[in-house]
């Protein structure tokens, strides 16, 4: 097993985290275990979105770096005579990813129950059922309970948490790690080390690193933490997709794991600002920092929630492309983790009042 270093370790812990819409302690914990000792000042919203301050000019814009703590996941909606539980997805799941993988149901007082996602076998399905992918509302999860009461004597109830099971794994090209829910605890880890990497620097303006709740069923708490905040520009950092995976065109995606950050001209929840999207890419290139366009016709960041906040807030979405992402286990490239976070400090050290007003007047 690959020995793992500081930032293995915290990325580890990130996504090694429970949290689903709704339930994001654990992530929180994490990240602010992380990011409390660069920060200022730390504070929430009232949905649980972890907002830390770190003041360079406490007289100039106020600049949010948000990524969402949740994860997609399950919610127990009842448990059969048998002791088999029915489920509701939380976020968005394709049903061929889901069958046959382990989960982790996480009770009222925090144990851990293992089950796995299973079906009505083939072996007695018809020859045209078979052809079929089995639909979400026929799965169920076992825990090997015998009857609803021995479920509920381990704990079990209807909310409960699930989410999936899978162990951090670099692979062996070390800068490919594969992990549960880089969508979007990369985007906290991004978050963190921007204002690690400002710590005893000289920045214009303030900065807010955010863990935002719910993003995978809504963009709910990036909406409420920059309505605490009053943003003046805003980034969503998050994960996009990776092109290079076979069967997908150029049509449909471009980019490449280890090119550098996306930055998303569009999707469906927000189209980027223009003037903010170009001092990104000019800074960019006079730092040599490698980037990618993207773009989605589906699918949303936090920024279409920040953009929207009060009179408008100039925003920006940066992915780092992920294959597989809303399944159990994503890959990434750890150099597309850098460079985007190196990317967002230098802009952020260019963003003073002149020209946050010339982006947003111009």
């Amino acid at each position: 097993m690959t020995k793992l270093d500081a930032t293995l370790t915290m990325l580890k812990e990130l996504t090694d985290a429970r949290a689903i819409p709704g339930n994001e302690r654990e992530a929180r914990d994490v990240m602010r275990k992380y990011i409390e000792p660069f920060a200022d000042r730390m504070d929430t919203d009232n949905l649980g979105s972890l907002i830390a301050e770190k003041v360079g000019d406490a007289n100039g814009p106020k600049i949010m770096v948000a990524g969402h703590l949740d994860e997609v996941g399950f919610m127990v909606s009842q448990i059969d005579d048998k002791g088999f539980l029915k489920f509701q997805t939380v976020g968005g799941w394709w049903s061929q990813v889901m069958l046959a993988q382990r989960v982790t149901i996480v009770t009222r007082k925090g144990q851990s129950i293992t089950g796995v996602i299973g079906s009505k076998p083939p072996h007695i399905l018809t020859p045209e059922a078979r052809k079929k992918p089995v639909d979400i509302k026929d799965m169920f999860i076992d825990i090997g309970a015998s009857s609803k009461k021995e479920a509920m004597e381990w704990g079990v109830l209807p909310g409960d948490m699930v989410t999936p099971y899978f162990e951090f794994t670099v692979m062996n090209n070390d800068k490919l790690l594969l992990a549960k829910a880089w969508d979007n605890r990369i985007g906290c880890a991004i978050a963190i080390d921007v204002l690690k990497a400002l710590k005893g620097e000289n920045h214009p303006n303030i900065v807010y690193g955010v863990g935002a709740v719910q993003e995978e069923v809504g963009l709910r708490g990036a909406r409420t933490a920059a309505t605490k905040i009053k943003p003046d520009i805003g980034f969503a950092v998050d994960v996009g997709i990776a092109g290079d995976t076979p069967g997908i065109t150029s049509k449909e995606s471009t980019s490449k794991m280890g090119d550098g950050p996306q930055l998303v001209l569009f999707d469906a929840s927000m189209v980027s600002h223009k003037g903010l999207r170009d001092l990104v890419v000019n800074t960019a290139e006079e730092n040599n920092i490698p980037y990618q366009f993207e773009s989605m016709p589906g699918g949303g960041t936090d920024a279409g929630a920040i953009h929207l906040t009060a009179n408008g807030v100039p925003s920006l979405a940066i992915g780092v492309a992920t294959r597989y992402i809303h399944s159990h286990a994503g890959i990434l490239h750890r150099d597309d983790y850098e460079n985007a976070v190196k990317l967002i400090v230098a802009v952020i050290k260019k963003l003073d009042r002149d020209t946050v007003n010339k982006i947003i007047f111009d």
